[in-house]
């Protein structure tokens, strides 16, 4: 009796759990890239369609204390993956941002002009830094997924 209702639920609750993540039920390809992707430099991209958010890991405003300014990219503005966009200073150094795949500048998060510290409390969350319009979507699939990252992360501090 316990597998039939297994049987009968488990295909209904995915379809409403993937509605509510607004990914597509049962698209492999979309729900791989709703999560954070990551560079070995500490930027993170999370996609929506075609447009990426990107900015700093929790790991990297960790490492560089309290960010006191974030130098934020032209909307327009068009990189290749791998290039520096933005820069965030904080008390203890300056550091480049890179761009984790190729696209265009499309918005930039203007509150952290006023509110640096967003990047400190939600780096990443509020503390986004810009979205683009993802050039080369196959460029994602060179980044590292969340336990990826994670166990380079550990392997770095050692």
């Amino acid at each position: 009796e316990r597998f039939i209702w297994k049987e009968m639920f488990a295909r209904p609750v995915a379809f409403v759990a993937a509605r509510s993540l607004r990914v597509p039920a049962f698209n492999s390809f979309s729900r791989a890239f709703s999560e954070f992707r990551y560079l070995k430099s500490h930027e993170w991209i999370k996609v929506d369609g075609s447009v990426g958010t990107v900015g700093i890991s929790d790991h990297a405003q960790e490492a560089l204390g309290d960010v006191v300014f974030v130098e934020l990219p032209e909307v327009g503005s068009s990189f290749e993956a791998g290039e520096a966009f933005s820069s965030v200073e904080s008390v203890k150094a300056a550091s480049s941002v890179y761009l984790p795949v190729e696209g265009t500048v499309t918005e930039v998060n203007e509150a952290l002009n006023d509110n640096t510290e967003l990047v400190n409390e939600s780096a990443q969350g509020e503390g986004w830094i810009a979205k683009i319009d993802i050039s080369n979507p196959a460029q994602l699939e060179e980044l590292l997924d969340q336990a990826a990252y994670e166990k380079f992360c550990e392997e770095e501090t050692d």
